[in-house]
């Protein structure tokens, strides 16, 4: 029997009985960790309220084994919140679609329990912090942490040179199986001709280029997360089901298609 501490991002809970919970949790030393947690759904739990989706918690886990993943689920024994980044994201909907985007997609980018994943666990502390701020639109905030997540897992799409060739930018189509942009002698069936607004605008959202980043024009804006998304679904080989709950994607039928060739 084994403790464990270790800070995380609540990524979704479960109901377990009639007053428990099956916590989901992005920890920094840990990995992806599902832990159940005893009496929180009761009205009087305080530690419940703590290990709600969204919230940064540094959270003790009790273990019945050396490993903290192993054959049973640990229990979280203690709770104390480092940050509650769910209180302004969850008033706002246009937040609160991108934020579950953005927890849905560090769960499948983190698949294999008891894993490290560093990068991934920064890159959603980072996120969601700037989300609950509001220091950006919350569409632009998604797309820079779906480009970033994608960079990290070594998906990192091309925006300039040929994905293929490396023929140097800028180039003309998209190609989401390719890698991004590529030129035309690499052109494959599917290639879309994107507007080079959309694509400076996902290069600034991939390098952190906030001041080009915000000024991008709407219908720019809509373009960039329809390539965006549909990179995204390549590579995770199946979509997101939080992505159609986004505000942006359900204004006038969707984001605009670029030009197919």
């Amino acid at each position: 029997m084994s403790l464990f501490r270790d800070d995380g991002i609540v990524l979704r809970t479960q109901k377990l009985g009639e007053a428990d919970r099956i916590i989901t949790l992005l920890t920094r030393g840990h990995g992806r960790v599902r832990a159940v947690a005893r009496g929180v759904r009761k009205t009087k739990s305080k530690f419940g309220a703590r290990l709600e989706p969204f919230s940064h918690v540094d959270v003790q886990f009790f273990a019945r084994g050396a490993e903290l993943v192993g054959r049973g689920l640990p229990l979280c024994t203690q709770s104390e919140t480092i940050a509650p980044y769910g209180g302004p994201i969850v008033t706002d909907y246009a937040r609160y679609t991108a934020g579950t985007a953005m927890l849905e997609t560090a769960e499948r980018f983190t698949d294999h329990e008891g894993e490290p994943a560093v990068q991934q666990y920064l890159l959603l502390v980072g996120g969601l912090r700037t989300l609950a701020r509001g220091e950006h639109q919350p569409s632009l905030v998604l797309d820079a942490f779906l480009l970033r997540s994608l960079a990290v897992n070594g998906y990192a799409p091309s925006f300039e040179a040929c994905a293929k060739c490396g023929m140097p930018g800028p180039n003309r189509f998209f190609s989401v199986a390719s890698g991004g942009m590529v030129c035309g002698e690499c052109r494959v069936p599917g290639s879309v001709v994107p507007s080079s607004e959309a694509i400076v605008l996902l290069g600034a959202l991939l390098t952190g280029d906030w001041a080009a980043a915000d000024a991008a024009e709407p219908r720019h804006v809509r373009e960039g997360s329809g390539l965006v998304a549909a990179y995204l679904s390549w590579h995770l080989e199946r979509g997101l089901r939080s992505l159609r709950y986004v505000e942006q994607w359900a204004e006038q039928g969707g984001p605009r298609r670029a030009d197919r060739t």
